[in-house]
Order: C-alpha cells, then structure tokens, then sequence
C-alpha cells in the first residue's frame, strides 16, 4: 500500500529527511508512506488558531493533488482536511493519525488523554475529538508549552510530558496520546499511562484493515 503524506507546516528538507526516516522505521511491512513537505509559503509552526486553519487548507489542497496512490495522509495529529467521517479527498482514503490512533484505544477500553506542546493545537485536538464523537472516553489534553524547536529534541519532550503523564494517571487516564506526529517518544514508562506515538499506531491500524482499504479503491 502506497500513502502519500505531506506535512502540516513547512519544514525544509533536512526535517522532511527525519521525519520520512521515522515513517521509513515504523512502517509495517507492505505500507510504504512518502512524505512530502507543505507549500512553501505555509506556516512555519501552528501557533495560533489562524496558523491551524491555513495549514487545513494547504494540506487539503496539496493532498488533492497528490500523485498516484492508494490513500493520502497529513502528517499530523490534528487530521488537517481529514472529514469526520473518513472519506475522501481528492478521490483517495483520507487517513487520519488521531482517527486511528483513538479509535484503537476506544475500542481496546482505554481511558484516553492527550499531551500538546501549545493551547492552539490543544483546542484544535479536543474539536477533533468531539468531531469523531468520543468525548466520553476522553479525558483531558495537557498542554507543554513548548516551541516548535522542541520537536526535534525528545529529552527535552520527554522531561516536559513526564509531569503531564503523572497527572493523567492521578485522573484514572489509562493511554495519552503524544500530540505531535514528529516526536521521537521514549521508552514506556511501566507506572504511567500507555504513550501512543501516532506514526505507529496509526499505521499499525492501518496494517490490519489495509487489504480491507484496497478492496475499496
């Protein structure tokens, strides 16, 4: 199966080189995923609610006219462009992290939570969530207040979402969403809540249901 991805910001290409290589790494067997960056007027961190909406359209658009594949992919925790429903853009499955990444927790019985690094990516998270409609096994997003810098640096991720982990599993949260797709995450930390790193999951999602997705197209 063949994903074309493309960023929610714009990076340049030595992050869309490290970001392809966790895609590269966490890709089940049989699902290659080909990461392309944003148009490059598009924003360069989603800070506020306008950066959010402009990094939607930009990624609906460039994944309208992503080349041949078998299902497109906004390489984001946010689905940027992704309807509520699935569906389609640009004639092709419409694949979403956080649509897969919760759906598997939901359906395994977790108590789920969420860690973003900013309040605008927070917010848009918890639309997303009640957009999908499971607010009743969803707990609460923990914001980290970090900058887009800190994505590439996962000591750094890791010591700010330690705090925010400890506290989910104080409110009986039983799996934390990572809020950001680039994230290198770090070991599972057996007294804490199940960190979900999105690339993974959702794949591994996908890895499941995919000659499911083919007898689709």
């Amino acid at each position: 199966m063949l994903v074309h991805a493309v960023t929610p910001i714009t990076v340049g290409p030595t992050e869309v080189a490290r970001r392809q290589a966790r895609y590269d790494a966490l890709s089940p067997a049989g699902i290659e995923v080909v990461l392309t960056d944003l148009h490059p007027d598009g924003p360069r961190a989603l800070n506020t609610a306008d950066d959010v909406r402009r990094s939607e359209a930009l990624v609906a658009a460039a994944l309208s006219e992503a080349p041949d594949c078998d299902a497109v992919l906004p390489d984001c925790v946010l689905d940027p462009a992704v309807p509520a429903d699935g569906g389609t853009i640009g004639g092709r499955p419409a694949l979403g992290l956080l649509r897969l990444t919760i759906g598997a927790a939901v359906a395994a019985g977790h108590r789920i939570g969420a860690i973003t690094r900013n309040e605008a990516i927070a917010a848009e998270l918890r639309d997303r969530v009640t957009a999908y409609g499971w607010d009743s096994s969803f707990h609460e997003v923990s914001v980290l207040d970090l900058g887009v810098e800190d994505i590439t640096d996962p000591d750094r991720w890791a010591a700010a979402m330690r705090p925010a982990l400890i506290a989910a599993r104080d409110a009986g949260v039983t799996a934390v969403v990572n809020g950001c797709s680039a994230v290198e995450t770090a070991d599972q930390d057996p007294d804490l809540p199940l960190v979900l790193d999105p690339i993974r999951t959702g794949l591994g999602v996908l890895a499941a249901l995919g000659s499911g997705l083919r007898s689709r197209l």
